[in-house]
């Protein structure tokens, strides 16, 4: 095994790639780096990564790795051919770098369950609260918390040494709750403007699929889409009732998504680069 193809397992195995979606067309989450920035494409080994090109007055080819993915930087004189050499040459070392990247997003994405814990909830933090009382409530401004920025609170009606999964179990709970009350308000919302019908909603854990549509009107979206601000939620939506005109990505299908998402690409980009809390499947 050579060094860049036992990076490209280290990466997978560090969770940087995943699997390609199956099934029916919808909206994936990204199976390799897809910088925000991004305008080249490159395939190292069997992995395809995309990142940022810019063209500046320097001497040599540069390469950055951080938590938007590869950037590189050339000379205006360079030619495409030699920057993809270079990379090559620099494979191994790409490939760490992003693994590690990636096990950094992963460690701050996991969350303690405790009295005082935080977690993004559309977009914005929500502080857990052990409480004595029945049930859980939301308190405060959510989802964007006060002008002052002081977050929403959540009220878990738990004991103050409760342990981490019970907390956990009553929260998981609570945010697909309010994922489907989220999710059906949206559905209602853009299907009329699309002129489609959602026949039934399922929630889904899937690991590598934001959501998935079927040509009965069926639409399974991921719960965990919860955590991320309404505009990135809604493009899914839309992504996934467009496919109730055109079950594939062709130009027709993103002329229905434009139709009612004129900025969807910027909000595409945004969720590609987003990474959501780990927590259990569900």
């Amino acid at each position: 095994m050579s060094a860049g193809e036992r990076e490209a397992a280290h990466a997978r195995q560090s969770g940087l790639f995943g699997d390609a979606p199956g099934g029916s067309p919808g909206e994936a989450l990204p199976q390799a780096p897809q910088h925000p920035r991004a305008n080249r494409e490159l395939a190292l080994g069997t992995l395809r990564l995309r990142y940022e090109l810019r063209r500046a007055q320097r001497r040599s080819i540069g390469f950055t790795v951080g938590a938007e993915g590869l950037s590189v930087s050339a000379p205006r004189w360079v030619t495409q051919a030699e920057i993809e050499a270079a990379l090559h040459a620099k494979g191994a070392w790409i490939l760490r770098k992003l693994a590690e990247q990636a096990e950094r997003r992963q460690q701050q994405a996991r969350i303690e369950w405790r009295d005082g814990a935080a977690l993004p909830f559309l977009g914005a933090p929500l502080v857990l609260r052990l409480v004595p009382e029945r049930g859980l409530r939301l308190d405060g401004p959510a989802p964007a918390g006060a002008a002052d920025g002081t977050p929403a609170v959540l009220r878990v009606g738990l004991p103050a040494d409760a342990e981490p999964a019970r907390i956990a179990v009553a929260v998981l709970r609570w945010l697909q709750r309010e994922a489907r009350t989220l999710f059906e308000a949206r559905l209602a919302h853009f299907a009329p403007r699309l002129g489609v019908r959602c026949t039934r909603l399922a929630l889904s854990s899937a690991r590598t699929r934001w959501g998935s549509a079927s040509a009965d009107g069926s639409i399974r979206l991921n719960w965990r889409l919860v955590h991320f601000p309404l505009e990135l939620v809604d493009y899914v939506v839309v992504h996934e009732l467009a496919h109730l005109h055109e079950m594939n990505h062709g130009p027709r299908f993103w002329a229905h998504v434009a139709a009612v998402m004129p900025d969807y690409l910027r909000r595409r980009a945004a969720l590609k680069a987003s990474q959501a809390p780990l927590l259990p499947a569900g």
